[in-house]
């Protein structure tokens, strides 16, 4: 049989999803810890400047206050500022968040890399010999079962293989590489072939 099972529309759409959702919010952190918390931590200072005569010495500018509210509000107008009363955002505040974003940046640009490389694998029949994504090969003759248990949910089975007496397995992700289905079911057949006894002719008298 020949056979190439490349990666799958499906598995691609996922994995570009978890890539888009990873990259995503490592954006919109490192957005908020180098330009938007900067800014509103300016605006917030501005607003110290303009309600220092009108609080008390501990006492902070919040919306709770409606004169701050009031102050604040006609200096935004003003000055073209967002009309949205600015909190305070500390250098920890700052750090926390360029620190998750360069995290999440780092393990999403990483999960980028290995789809890439993904799609340079693939599983493959030709003849009688399968090459499994990993590039490991197994005769076809060799499997004595295949293991179904995975298959309902996620669409992967293992063949399970001797070599030199000892038993492994191959995983065929019908999934990740569409295709794979006819290499399990080349497999059944062949093992069911085997299992089954040759048929004896009626004709010959023992």
């Amino acid at each position: 049989m020949n056979v190439q099972a490349r990666i799958s529309k499906e598995w691609r759409r996922r994995m570009t999803m978890m890539a888009l959702m990873l990259n995503g919010s490592a954006l919109w952190f490192c957005y908020d810890g180098f330009i938007a918390w900067p800014s509103e931590e300016a605006r917030y200072q501005q607003l110290v400047t303009l309600t220092a005569g009108s609080l008390a010495v501990d006492e902070t500018p919040t919306d709770k206050n409606p004169e701050v509210v009031r102050a604040w509000t006609a200096y935004a107008a003003a000055n073209k500022l967002p009309e949205k009363l600015p909190k305070h955002r500390s250098e920890g505040d700052l750090s926390g968040q360029r620190t998750i974003g360069g995290i999440l940046l780092a393990i999403g640009l990483g999960f980028v890399g290995w789809v890439l490389l993904q799609h340079r694998k693939s599983v493959r029949a030709d003849g009688d010999i399968i090459t499994g994504a990993g590039g490991e090969t197994v005769h076809l003759d060799t499997i004595v079962d295949m293991d179904r248990r995975k298959w309902a949910n996620k669409g992967i089975a293992y063949a399970i293989y001797e070599v030199d007496g000892k038993r492994r397995r191959l995983c065929l992700d019908d999934h990740k590489f569409i295709g794979c289905e006819a290499i399990i079911l080349e497999a059944e057949r062949r093992i069911a072939a085997r299992s089954t006894p040759p048929a004896t002719d009626p004709t010959v008298v023992s």
